[in-house]
């Protein structure tokens, strides 16, 4: 069953999907799943759901993958109008459960807050800081918006290819890209 849990965030909190609709009578919902693939959202255990400013934290008992659709059912939520409590809310999990990644390789939520630093001409030059990632086939792109830190306040989309590096400890994110692209 669901449980109020007062406070802050789980530790270290990631957001992973979306609970998106009901499916059926008997409580089952659609996820909208942020993992890859999609039916990896299914492993991590406890979900936490926030609403109305409380955590919630959530035990998945039961779940499918239909297609591309992932579906999933809570303990103790076992009708329609419990689970549609539920639509529209987040799922988050504890950073701890992500399996470690080999090196050079990140997590979005690892890159978002980064500063990126580009060149103009031979001088670096920062453009912004990552404010979010987009999958879009062929590519994933950083969506890099300017600050009172960087060369300029536009909004970026810069593709993952022109990553030099990424330095989490200092914060920065290389890329090959001028002010001017």
């Amino acid at each position: 069953m669901a449980s109020r849990t007062p406070g802050p965030a789980p530790e270290g909190a990631i957001r992973v999907g979306r609970i998106a609709t009901v499916h059926g009578v008997r409580g089952w919902l659609k996820i909208e799943s942020g993992t890859e693939p999609a039916g990896n959202i299914l492993k991590y255990r406890p979900w936490w759901l926030l609403r109305d400013g409380q955590w919630l934290r959530v035990e998945p008992d039961a779940g499918e993958l239909s297609g591309k659709r992932v579906l999933a059912h809570l303990a103790g939520i076992d009708d329609r109008d419990a689970a549609r409590r539920l639509c529209q809310l987040d799922i988050h999990v504890e950073a701890a459960q992500l399996p470690p990644l080999p090196a050079g390789e990140y997590y979005w939520h690892q890159l978002i807050g980064l500063q990126v630093v580009g060149r103009d001409g031979d001088r670096p030059v920062v453009l912004g800081v990552v404010a979010s990632l987009l999958e879009t086939g062929a590519h994933d792109v950083l969506v890099v918006r300017g600050n009172d830190a960087a060369v300029d306040r536009r909004e970026r989309l810069i593709p993952y290819t022109a990553v030099l590096g990424v330095d989490l400890e200092r914060g920065t994110l290389a890329v090959d890209w001028a002010p001017d692209y």
